[in-house]
């Protein structure tokens, strides 16, 4: 879900080729729900193997991240961790509405409603531990780079960029900017041509870049008060905010008070000031290497072919590709680093 601020937040559209040289954080668990909810057959049921194992998300993360390699970009991908505690009610309301949405969709398989039961399916996605697992280890013979973040992944893609071992978190979600990423970029996996949810309309998407200074600059509030703000109408771990306050409502709210006065004046309902340090100074690791690798081919092949049952023909095509990129030699852009 992440923070419901899209409505005042102005980012802007760039091309893909724009990206070329970068080292981009992409949020894990961002994309691989991505996969599991698109990637799906016509009724809504996912891509699957012989054994009945789901594998929507492995053919979306090799496809997709082969797409972004040839397109010079250079990703690297953050698991999540450990969630905070006071996130525990989020998970368990996602659970019910995944529980609900898996009733609905068997219900329109039953009445033969094609559209209903896709609507439902993807409403159902849940990413396992077994999906994670094969996710990183397709990654790893891939030779792209994945971080473990020993808590949000986002608030580790930050920290990344923060520290400038990126230029920009990729991720749908608004969270990143909370937790002080200098760039977002949104789109940066769906872009081309995407059906509208529930018609026969398709429109034209490309990445979207914000830039926390700027954002902050228009805003007129300091990054504490972005993080308040986000709270007022709503992030996960205070799902739906302080009733009766939207966006525009919480910016005015920020703009006249202090964040001291907001913390302890708001009935929140929740643990704010929790919720606000976390934003402020979350779990991160200095624990990682970023580096990329050669594909390992027969490994790649092993996993989605020998295991998952992939067509060994596309996969082999696909390895061309991801090798073909690899071996031109992508140069790193002069101003991948600046601020």
């Amino acid at each position: 879900m992440g923070v419901q601020i899209t409505d005042i937040l102005e980012g802007r559209d760039i091309e893909i080729a724009d990206l070329t040289g970068r080292v981009i954080v992409i949020d894990a668990l961002n994309v691989l729900y991505k996969c599991l909810s698109i990637i799906r057959q016509p009724y809504g049921t996912p891509l699957k193997d012989s054994k009945g194992r789901v594998t929507s998300h492995l053919s979306g993360l090799f496809y997709r991240t082969t797409k972004l390699i040839e397109e010079g970009i250079k990703p690297v991908f953050v698991f999540d961790g450990e969630p905070p505690e006071f996130k525990s009610a989020t998970n368990l309301e996602r659970r019910e509405r995944r529980e609900e949405a898996r009733k609905r969709y068997e219900d329109a398989l039953q009445r033969g409603d094609i559209e209903e039961a896709r609507k439902y399916a993807m409403q159902s996605t849940t990413v396992h531990e077994e999906m994670i697992s094969d996710s990183k280890n397709l990654l790893e013979a891939m030779g792209v780079p994945y971080v473990q973040a020993p808590s949000e992944g986002e608030a580790q893609a930050a920290y990344i960029c923060r520290k400038g071992a990126a230029w920009s978190v990729a991720s749908q979600d608004y969270d990143s900017l909370l937790f002080g990423a200098p760039r977002l970029l949104r789109n940066i996996a769906i872009t081309g041509k995407r059906k509208m949810p529930g018609r026969l309309q398709y429109v034209d998407v490309k990445p979207e870049l914000l830039v926390l200074d700027e954002i902050l600059k228009n805003l007129q509030i300091t990054r504490e008060k972005l993080i308040v703000l986000g709270m007022l109408v709503g992030t996960d771990y205070n799902p739906g905010g302080v009733r009766g306050i939207g966006p525009k409502t919480a910016l005015k709210m920020v703009r006249d008070h202090s964040v001291e006065e907001l913390l302890t004046g708001v009935d929140w309902g929740i643990q704010a000031r929790k919720v606000f340090d976390f934003f402020l100074n979350p779990p991160i690791t200095d624990d990682f290497s970023i580096h990329w690798k050669e594909p390992n081919e027969e490994e790649i092949k092993r996993i989605l072919c020998d295991e998952h049952d992939f067509s060994e023909s596309r996969i082999e095509t696909g390895i061309e590709r991801l090798k073909k990129k690899r071996g031109s030699g992508t140069q790193m852009r002069l101003d991948s680093f600046r601020p």
